[in-house]
């Protein structure tokens, strides 16, 4: 009796090893698959909302379903639709042009909506500018390729000075962002604060201290007057006498005239004054003197999708948008996003929403279905090998570093991270199960990011290490 007991206890554990965690709503997939990852989730003690897929690219079959249909905040995860539809819509080879023209003694310096645009490169546009011209009346700065709206729908307004929420123009430098490289000063005194690009379109009030222990020390902070609109930025804070050189990057406002003002500024260290600068919408008549064009776009892709960057996402988006009459905008480029989704995967949009190209807006709603259900169509594109190509692997120089260290390259796929929300989506390459596309999507926790982090990771080496 004693032994059929100690059996009988022993199945109960095995069944509710088996059963769903208390997150589970829709749970199915091949039963030892099934049974693994639910062992995962209930022994993380992870509370949040998850919706996993899992699916073979060979046979189509699921082999995991946890709330696939579910509804959730997929973060950068929007970037695998916005960088496959630049690479349908737009193609791999797609130059980006930044033009200076002349009207006179007026010059237009034109966007073309190019996301990397260097300072190294402006000042190469200007080395050529100044053959032609001795003085200038005006400088137009022109962004009409893209419509004047700077900031996505849903953006959070107290995101402040980040680089994550810079600016969105058609004519970008330096990602729309200052560097600066702090380093301490004297015990005592200011920490030693040094920026680029040099140029007075900013100002910065430096009240911060270098200090030689942690007693009663301030988080050092570098914060643009973004409730201002203005470019004045303020340090703060208390900074260690040991420390190394540190770098902050911090966004600006008003990008056009940003770009304008440094333009204006390379003029004059070649000893041309400019008297004016205007932002404008077109170009009247005047020809073209200097152009800058771009790498492939596939390159701005490849660093998106790695770096996990906003701007260029947004910019992708919007220049979908762009055709003989219709200026780059936010509407028409997501509604090229979605119709991609709905002709290439048979994605009902009607039951998603996407708000912007990056994922950084809390209003963006996905499936963990729609996700896997795209990326299966991806994986017979035609733009099959440079779609992933853009995406991060394993221990990458990415937003993966640090995770899948010992995937051995058999994960190829894009992170997804706002608070309180996790995401990782992409391809596994299994010696057992064969290459899979896979969507994991968590929301609704609070605190750190980590633990999810690890159990998505878990998941993942299922596959690999099996």
């Amino acid at each position: 009796m004693q032994l059929f007991k100690q059996s009988y206890i022993l199945f109960l554990i095995w069944c509710i090893s088996c059963s769903p965690p208390k997150t589970i709503y829709d749970n199915s997939g091949s039963f030892t698959i099934k049974k693994n990852i639910n062992e995962l989730i209930s022994l993380s003690g992870l509370d949040a909302n998850m919706g996993i897929k899992i699916v073979s690219l060979e046979t189509g079959k699921t082999l995991y379903s946890l709330n696939s249909k579910k509804l959730l905040m997929p973060a950068s995860n929007i970037k695998l639709y916005t960088c496959a539809a630049a690479l349908e819509e737009l193609g791999s080879d797609y130059r980006f042009k930044t033009i200076v023209l002349q009207n006179g003694n007026n010059l237009i310096l034109k966007g073309g909506g190019d996301p990397n645009l260097t300072i190294d490169q402006l000042d190469s546009l200007v080395k050529i500018t100044i053959k032609n011209i001795d003085d200038v009346d005006t400088l137009f700065v022109d962004e009409s390729l893209l419509d004047s709206f700077h900031y996505g729908q849903g953006w959070m307004w107290d995101e402040g000075s980040t680089k994550y929420s810079a600016p969105i123009s058609a004519i970008t430098i330096n990602k729309n962002c200052v560097d600066f490289f702090v380093k301490p000063g004297k015990t005592g005194e200011k920490a030693i604060i040094d920026f680029y690009p040099r140029t007075k379109y900013i100002k910065i009030d430096n009240s911060s201290l270098t200090v030689k222990d942690t007693i009663d020390f301030e988080k050092f902070r570098i914060d643009r007057d973004w409730a201002g609109r203005t470019n004045h930025f303020n340090v703060s804070g208390n900074i260690l006498y040991k420390s190394s050189i540190d770098t902050f990057q911090r966004n600006i406002f008003d990008p056009v005239l940003f770009c304008g003002t440094i333009f204006k500024e390379q003029l004059n260290n070649y000893g041309i004054n400019v008297k004016n600068i205007v932002t404008i919408k077109q170009v009247g008549n005047a020809s073209p003197i200097a152009i800058h064009t771009s790498a492939p776009l596939l390159h701005s892709a490849y660093d998106m999708m790695h770096e996990s960057d906003n701007l260029t996402a947004e910019l992708f988006t919007k220049i979908l948008a762009v055709n003989d009459t219709t200026t780059g905008n936010w509407k028409d480029g997501l509604q090229k996003i979605k119709t991609l989704l709905a002709d290439s995967s048979d994605i009902d949009t009607s039951l998603l929403q996407i708000a912007d190209g990056s994922g950084f807006s809390r209003y963006n709603l996905s499936s963990a279905n729609h996700i896997v259900k795209f990326l299966s169509y991806m994986y017979t594109s035609k733009h099959k090998d440079d779609f992933i190509f853009t995406l991060a692997g394993d221990g990458s120089k990415s937003t993966l570093k640090n995770r899948l260290k010992f995937a051995n390259s058999k994960i190829r796929a894009k992170t997804g991270h706002l608070s309180g929300v996790s995401c990782l989506s992409g391809y596994i390459y299994s010696d057992k199960y064969g290459p899979l596309a896979f969507s994991i999507l968590m929301n609704g926790f609070t605190g750190k990011a980590k633990p999810y982090q690890r159990l998505q990771d878990k998941i993942i080496n299922l596959f690999l290490h099996d």
